[in-house]
């Protein structure tokens, strides 16, 4: 018996069996019978007779309605079967011509996945899409290998999630990279004493061993760079300060796992002078007399060291302007964001005077 098919998509039969819903439920054809006679070798593809697609958020994908198989037997007998309802991911359109893939509505199982995973790739070729988003959540880590079979590639993750990509047109992948820095903040906290807060971490570098240095800290997702530094101080130290200025940053590359670091030294007023040392990252906390604090040997040997403490003295003798947040909204994006900067005329400036 010979099965004739006609495939536009070049996608043959075994892919189908592994899917949801490949028959009507009133039909009594079984399909691994008609392929499995004694000493007939069989061949099937298939002629899709209507083709559908829905991109917009909380309905059905359908990529194929159905699809008519016709089968040739002996003395010219034939057969006509339909398939129903074969199914592309849930996704939705970016704004830059590609998909993301709905990661609430992913099938619960991996042959399933690649079925629907392969069948959604070939529409998406079709329809002109360029990058795809395939977010994956740890539940379901099982999927990652499908996908990368597929020609996925790795993109970035966190602790609850790996996010994958696929590249459609051909040349360059013109989908953004994952994120380059790591951003850190430093706090110059002095008090009306010219006493200068200072740390002594339990995990440094053996240059930094008995160095008196500026709370530091990363900032945290969302967060703005005023409100990390004086998180981090809380946290290391317990005194509660107020933002002043961003005094001067430093740009610098290949720190942790290859990426650049974006390092804000910030001016911060305190509120309160009681230390209470984080004991998991401190060995010590205190006020130090600024003049000890700059004469500390490794701050006089090291450039970077000096030349910030210089911008802090310069800062306290009013003969250095920092930058200030402004929230402002742009019509770009609607979003309320902070422009540091700052500005000298203006009487109720923190620069008055400079």
């Amino acid at each position: 018996m010979e099965v004739k098919v006609f495939d536009s998509n070049a996608i043959s039969v075994p892919k189908f069996f592994g899917s949801e819903r490949l028959f009507p439920r009133s039909s009594s054809f079984n399909p691994r019978q008609a392929c499995s006679f004694t000493g007939i070798s069989s061949k099937a593809s298939y002629l899709s007779t209507s083709n559908k697609a829905i991109g917009s958020a909380g309905k059905e994908n359908i990529a194929v309605d159905s699809f008519q198989y016709q089968m040739d037997g002996p003395n010219g007998a034939s057969s006509t079967l339909f398939l129903k309802e074969m199914r592309i991911l849930d996704s939705f359109d970016d704004e830059y011509g590609g998909v993301i893939v709905d990661s609430e509505r992913l099938p619960s199982n991996p042959s399933i996945f690649a079925s629907r995973l392969h069948l959604s790739i070939s529409h998406w070729k079709q329809k002109g899409k360029k990058g795809v988003w395939l977010k994956l959540p740890l539940e379901r880590s099982d999927l990652v290998p499908v996908a990368i079979k597929d020609g996925f590639h790795y993109h970035h993750a966190e602790r609850g999630y790996v996010m994958l990509t696929y590249w459609i047109p051909e040349g360059p992948c013109m989908l953004p990279a994952n994120a380059s820095h790591q951003v850190g903040v430093g706090a110059f906290v002095i008090n009306d004493k010219n006493e200068v807060l200072v740390v002594q971490e339990k995990h440094y570098a053996a240059a930094l061993a008995g160095l008196w240095k500026i709370p530091t800290g990363f900032i945290l997702e969302s967060e703005e760079i005023f409100t990390g530094a004086v998180r981090e101080v809380k946290e290391e130290t317990g005194v509660d300060t107020e933002f002043v200025e961003v005094i001067a940053f430093r740009h610098a590359h290949n720190f942790a796992f290859e990426k650049s670091d974006l390092f804000f030294i910030c001016m911060l007023r305190p509120l309160s002078t009681r230390i209470i040392v984080d004991d998991l990252e401190l060995q010590a906390a205190k006020w130090m007399p600024l003049l000890e604090f700059v004469e500390q040997p490794r701050i006089q040997d090291d450039s970077m060291f000096k030349k910030i403490i210089d911008i802090c003295m310069a800062r306290l003798g009013k003969r250095y302007c920092g930058l200030f947040p402004h929230k402002l909204v742009s019509k770009f994006d609607g979003k309320l964001s902070c422009l540091y900067y700052n500005v000298v005329d203006d009487p109720d400036s923190n620069c008055q005077g400079c």
